[in-house]
């Protein structure tokens, strides 16, 4: 860990007790800080608290007192999901004092290489993958940390010089982390996420391409290049761009061509031997490719986690096969295009479970996907009328309304013959029915455990 002095004699307001928060609190006191932890929500389990206190930081529970921001913080470090304009950060914002994430705070201490992915979808994929790769070939430790679930600046505390951290970083998180520098950043794909966070598209591609904002010539940029959109965005940064395109519309970087996965001039392996399923992880393992090799990963690891891989939990995720139906959670399809990508991985006919949190849109554009991929469709949450209409015009004759996933699961399986895929892509987040798309997956995953007397394959 790097001994810095940039928090020495601060007084910092941590706001949020997740996993996050409780690490950046308790590395802030280490570093000198005078600390106070704040969440909304009183844990319920009282060692949190306790184990907060017991490392001398003073804990505020149950409410977000306005007046903390009359208290003389000279920062405060915030969940990323919590949004600017809740009334204590716009207070802190309205006095100028600084806000960061615990991602500013981890790359502060962190004195090994740092790579970094972001994007709007594959980077939970991507990042697990490109760990993968450099653990395979890399005689130093290397781990993932950040949006993936593990805490930035407890990893970072715990690797040293030689190491390599992979960090999963969110739009939320990269606009707290405004002196960031990873020697090499990843953008998988950028569409319009999170506006009722950012507000505006251009809000939230600018918080995504604070992953380059402070690269170098002698830093690399990994982005996506099968979007004109996405080429012009490679021009605002400094660092060495390098392309991954699965429609081989760039050969400087990977890229796939009639069924082979290329680094340059130099064949890597057939995508059909890629694990994975669906174009969307074709283009995650393309990224993790461009990455890797820039990490100087030998070819053998990278096919060798290519291979084996079978995905991360609730993205495209194979359950199980029972009685010639194949079950897969991708609840993690919380918009269209998700949605879209995962419906073209299959050349089965589909049983699509779908619906979710209404966020005002339409689902047209789903309509020639339904028409091509989904034998029957089963709608449930807010948004199922939209998304019934959606079935109703791609022409499919069975749409059926259910309560939640749990009840989808059994309707599913009454409409469906061996060879069918039955696939919860939901298309929406979870929100109106579940605290989050994990939970949303998992009783899903549940429903088919109840329905099969199976357990999910690993």
């Amino acid at each position: 860990m790097k001994q810095i002095k940039d928090y020495q004699g601060k007084k910092v307001l941590v706001l949020g007790f997740g996993i996050s928060g409780i690490n950046a609190a308790k590395l802030l006191v280490k570093l000198g800080a005078t600390v106070v932890a704040n969440d909304k929500q009183v844990p319920e389990d009282p060692s949190v608290v306790e184990g907060l206190k017991a490392a001398g930081i003073k804990t505020i529970t149950g409410e977000n007192p306005l007046s903390l921001s009359e208290e003389g913080f000279d920062l405060m470090v915030k969940n990323p999901g919590i949004p600017y304009d809740t009334p204590l950060v716009a207070a802190f914002v309205k006095r100028g004092t600084p806000i960061i994430t615990e991602l500013e705070l981890g790359a502060k201490i962190f004195e090994g290489r740092l790579i970094s992915v972001t994007g709007s979808n594959g980077k939970t994929t991507t990042t697990t993958l490109l760990e993968q790769m450099i653990a395979q070939d890399n005689p130093n430790r290397v781990a993932y940390a950040g949006n993936i679930g593990v805490s930035f600046s407890k990893v970072a505390q715990e690797l040293g010089k030689d190491d390599t951290i992979v960090t999963e970083a969110s739009s939320f998180q990269l606009l707290g982390a405004p002196t960031y520098h990873p020697h090499i950043a990843v953008i998988t794909n950028i569409f319009a996420n999170h506006m009722d966070y950012h507000k505006t598209r251009q809000n939230y591609i600018d918080a995504k391409l604070g992953i380059t904002r402070n690269q170098t010539k002698d830093d690399y940029l990994v982005i996506n290049w099968d979007n004109e959109e996405w080429q012009e965005l490679s021009k605002r940064t400094n660092a060495t761009v390098v392309p991954f395109s699965r429609l081989d519309k760039s050969e400087e970087g990977a890229y796939q061509r009639e069924g082979d996965l290329y680094w340059k001039n130099e064949r890597i392996m057939a995508a059909k031997d890629v694990t994975m399923i669906g174009p969307q992880n074709i283009e995650n393992a393309l990224a993790a490719i461009a990455a890797a090799k820039v990490a100087g990963v030998k070819n053998e690891a990278i096919v060798r986690v290519l291979t084996t891989f079978t995905g991360v939990r609730h993205r495209l995720q194979y359950v199980m096969e029972y009685e010639g139906r194949r079950f897969y959670n991708d609840s993690k399809s919380t918009d269209i295009e998700a949605t879209e990508v995962a419906l073209q991985g299959f050349s089965q006919p589909v049983i699509l479970l779908a619906g979710g949190l209404d966020r005002g849109y339409s689902f047209e554009r789903l309509v020639p996907y339904f028409k091509q991929h989904v034998k029957a469709l089963i709608v449930f949450g807010e948004c199922k009328d939209k998304m019934k209409e959606a079935g109703q015009a791609a022409g499919i004759k069975t749409i059926i309304e259910s309560q939640d996933v749990v009840t989808a699961v059994p309707e599913a399986w009454k409409l469906s013959e061996s060879g069918d895929v039955i696939l919860l892509s939901p298309a929406n987040a979870s929100w109106d029915q579940f605290p989050n798309f994990e939970i949303r997956g998992d009783r899903f995953i549940e429903a088919v455990e109840k329905l099969t007397g199976k357990k999910e394959e690993d």
